[in-house]
């Protein structure tokens, strides 16, 4: 069995590949920094509590974007599960040609996300949308070449600027609006969040298909944990919140 773990900015995403089948997901906060015992005893519980016996665990792979908890982590699986942990990160095969200048730049959350849309979408143009802390967009080629792409603030991070950076506008929930016009304060914070990013990502996705994908159209895969808020719109070919998982399960079995 494989335990994949997405470590990002706000959140740990994990899950247990048995083969190809995806036993078990799970989430824990990576805002409250925790030692290798705290995340070692979380992960077995997690496992136990969803009948998976901790020690048929096999490898362990991290996409990490926190670099503080990298050590933690990797000191967790080799206590806890035994495993040296496969942490991406340059050096590691992953099957992509990255043609950022400095392909050292590009964040190991990208990469899985390519990784995974390439195993799933095979031979096509690909665009990904990951809506996380930051949102991102990645452009693939139907050759495996990873060109680049966009990063900005996640909707969350755009809500909590709002309510930290201004005076009087709250905090709200996130959610999917029918209306352009907000008609108190919390209507109008929703709706620009919402009809923000939807514009962002038809705008980007115009922009980045013209550029490079002129001639063949690509798919547009979205992920992350508000990539579900949009479905309506029609922005995506597809939606795959797992899709940084399964990528990263493929590139433990490159690396076998």
């Amino acid at each position: 069995m494989i335990l994949c773990l997405d470590v990002g900015n706000s959140q740990i995403y994990g899950g247990l590949y048995d083969g190809d089948k995806l036993r078990v997901q799970f989430r824990r906060t990576s805002q409250a920094r925790a030692s290798s015992d705290e995340f070692g005893v979380f992960f077995r519980i997690v496992l136990r509590e969803n009948n998976i016996d901790p020690d048929k665990v096999k490898n362990v792979a991290i996409c990490c974007v926190v670099p503080d908890l990298l050590y933690s982590l990797r000191a967790c699986c080799q206590k806890y599960f035994g495993i040296d942990p496969l942490i991406l990160r340059p050096g590691v095969k992953t099957g992509l040609k990255i043609l950022y200048r400095d392909p050292k730049e590009v964040g190991a959350d990208r990469i899985a996300d390519a990784v995974g849309a390439v195993k799933l979408f095979p031979n096509k143009n690909l665009i990904v949308a990951d809506f996380g802390t930051a949102t991102t967009l990645c452009a693939i080629t139907r050759d495996k070449e990873f060109l680049g792409g966009n990063i900005l603030p996640g909707v969350r991070l755009a809500m909590d600027a709002l309510e930290s950076k201004t005076a009087q506008l709250p905090s709200v929930e996130i959610v999917p609006v029918t209306s352009g016009i907000g008609r108190s304060t919390i209507e109008s914070i929703q709706a620009g969040l919402y009809w923000s990013n939807v514009g962002m990502v038809k705008e980007l996705v115009a922009k980045i298909t013209a550029e490079v994908f002129v001639d063949d159209a690509p798919l547009v895969i979205g992920t992350g944990g508000f990539a579900q808020l949009f479905e309506r719109e029609k922005l995506f070919d597809h939606v795959i919140p797992d899709l940084i998982l399964t990528g990263m399960r493929d590139i433990v079995q490159m690396n076998r």
